[in-house]
């Protein structure tokens, strides 16, 4: 098989890092959510995310004054309300009413959970060292909540320009991880 040259500006609809996720903030003017795809596992315990901001996206501010956020992980049945906020600014738009998405009150962050969302991650702002260059936020996640409904949650992953693939399949292998 011969490899042909791909396009830089291109390649992160190589490098998908997981499910979209809908970040929610709290603020004076009420609570916000954004849909965000750049994020990735950075310790286990305790749990530490990474995850990247734009310092164009109204989000952005709202968790650099407040330290804290909720990530929020949407099924497949959730999609378009995920696009639909991915399209949007909180600037303009209450993202909940518009889309129909129900704030519920987190136990340890002021940001709302999404009660939609099979499993949300109440999570504080840990390191904040990448973020003025990179928009690169360090989260702890300081409470985990999941419904125990959902036995094969089908994620949604963004592969760019309105992609998206759903996860699915899912095999066994041999591993030495809990």
């Amino acid at each position: 098989m011969a490899k042909r040259s791909f396009p830089l500006a291109r390649v992160y609809t190589l490098l998908e890092p997981g499910p979209v996720v809908l970040v929610t903030t709290a603020g004076r003017d009420g609570p916000d959510v954004m849909a965000m795809s750049w994020h990735t596992m950075l310790e286990f315990e305790p749990p530490l995310v990474g995850c990247v901001i734009s310092n164009r996206d109204y989000s952005y501010g709202r968790i650099k004054r407040s330290r804290e956020c909720v990530l929020n992980i949407p099924t497949v049945e959730l999609a378009a309300q995920v696009v639909g906020c991915g399209n949007t600014t909180g600037a303009e738009v209450d993202k909940f009413a518009r889309f129909g998405l129900t704030a519920k009150p987190a136990k340890k962050v002021a940001a709302p959970l999404i009660a939609e969302c099979y499993a949300s991650l109440e999570c504080r702002v840990a390191d904040t060292r990448a973020v003025n260059r990179y928009g690169f936020f360090v989260l702890e996640v300081v409470q985990a909540w999941v419904d125990p409904a959902v036995k094969a949650p089908q994620t949604i992953h963004h592969r760019g320009k309105g992609r998206f693939m759903v996860a699915g399949d899912e095999i066994r292998l041999p591993s030495k991880m809990k």
